[in-house]
């Protein structure tokens, strides 16, 4: 066959799995996908033994990197030893849901799940149950996971299914305007206001090549959902607690929405999802109303554990400080390299999320404005160039343009020189 230990690996799961691999964008890089061997601190190494700095850092949740400091480990090591899963409430979810609510204002209460996914649909479940409405504003390009609710494309004079296996129904429920339209947004609720159960929007949009807000977008969300009785939900699976620290992106924005969903960072690098809000909102959920929600392994204490000592970890070593440095530094280098070699590209990002994004024609100061300026760009030479320019260089980035990119606790100013001189060599 081959002495490629990757592409062998690729030819058995091709056999097994479908599109060899577990999760569609892992089978973008071509001619093959990356396997992994093990990983250590900011690194990944492949099952070839080749080593990468890795900014993918499992798309979010490694905001301490691929080490677990040793008080997560304890606590994982000892929630395990405890007994793995009981189906039964556990300390631990308590002391973690405490923690999100003593540092997130707009969260009384707490539901945890097992994924972003599982997060929003309950959300917006919930949102509809509350008002006893149907219709959902979602932004045009954003990301909410694999729900019918949210695999939605077109507009809102005419919202269409965005999977083959989404009846039109789901669509017509759905509302799609486009992120940091104001107006679009207005209008929709002239439109459809007293149908409108909630609007749903990421704070940022974090799987559209980072779409940050413009000023007064989020106040507008805010005062529309209060006149018209409709439920604002910021989607924080991405941002919360790694976005704005330890008030998340909701923190630093200044708008309290009145759900919020959380995942990736919350679970420690374990799998997690949870929603919360204001308490006269989540008590609609069963057992104590009649919004139903539940699950075999919510608030699984292995999960919960790892949470808890991450959050706490964060909050006590500096975490914060440390990685939105190396974001300041690594977005400030990519925008002198951007100058000298590709002035038509655009650095985008906050706090630990960066990316570089093929975009072209810029069309005003806030640029990109919408998912729609991204994915205007060269997206295929993103992916079949710079990407396989950088591994060349030993620097792992995800496999297109629209996936964010991620610091860790465990990255360098050594590793951000690093990466920006493989910028300039893929640039120049």
């Amino acid at each position: 066959m081959t002495d490629d230990p990757t592409r062998e690996l690729y030819d058995r799961a091709s056999s097994v799995l479908v599109g060899g691999v577990n999760s569609s964008v892992r089978g973008e890089p071509y001619p093959y996908p990356e396997f992994v061997e093990r990983a250590e601190g900011a690194t990944v190494v492949g099952a070839d033994g080749t080593e990468y700095l890795d900014y993918v850092m499992g798309y979010g949740p490694l905001l301490l990197g691929h080490d677990l400091p040793e008080t997560v480990r304890e606590a994982v090591a000892a929630a395990v030893d405890d007994g793995v899963m009981y189906g039964l409430s556990t300390e631990p979810e308590v002391a973690l849901a405490e923690f999100v609510i003593d540092h997130v204002d707009s969260v009384e209460r707490l539901r945890f799940v097992n994924s972003g996914t599982e997060a929003t649909a309950a959300a917006v479940r919930l949102a509809r149950g509350v008002t006893g409405r149907e219709k959902v504003v979602v932004m045009q390009n954003g990301y909410h996971g694999g729900h019918e609710s949210f695999l939605v494309e077109g507009d809102a004079d005419d919202p269409r299914p965005g999977s083959a296996g989404v009846p039109q129904a789901f669509a017509d429920h759905a509302v799609p305007v486009p992120f940091n339209d104001a107006e679009a947004v207005t209008q929709a609720f002239d439109h459809h206001g007293d149908e409108i159960a909630a609007v749903i929007t990421e704070p940022l949009l974090g799987n559209c090549g980072i779409v940050e807000p413009v000023d007064g977008f989020h106040e507008t969300l805010r005062e529309l959902c209060d006149d018209y009785g409709a439920l604002l939900i910021f989607d924080e699976v991405i941002t919360g607690f790694r976005v704005g620290g330890l008030e998340c992106a909701q923190g630093k924005i200044g708008v309290e929405p009145d759900l919020t969903t959380f995942a990736k960072v919350i679970g420690g690098g374990f799998p997690v999802g949870a929603v919360g809000g204001r308490a006269e909102y989540m008590r609609a959920f069963t057992p104590t109303g009649d919004v139903f929600e539940s699950g075999t392994f919510n608030g699984h204490p292995v999960t919960m554990a790892a949470g808890l000592a991450t959050l706490e970890y964060a909050a006590d070593e500096g975490v914060y400080d440390h990685v939105n440095g190396l974001g300041d530094r690594l977005r400030s280098g990519l925008q002198d390299i951007v100058a000298d070699h590709a002035s038509e590209f655009t650095v985008v990002g906050t706090n630990s999320m960066f990316k570089l994004l093929f975009t072209g024609e810029k069309g005003d100061d806030h640029f990109p404005r919408t998912g729609g300026d991204v994915r205007a760009g060269a997206t295929d030479r993103w992916a079949r160039l710079l990407r396989p320019a950088m591994k060349e260089q030993g620097v792992l980035l995800p496999p297109n343009q629209f996936e964010s990119q991620f610091l860790s606790d465990a990255h360098t100013e050594a590793d951000v020189d690093r990466t920006l001189e493989a910028y300039k060599h893929a640039l120049a």
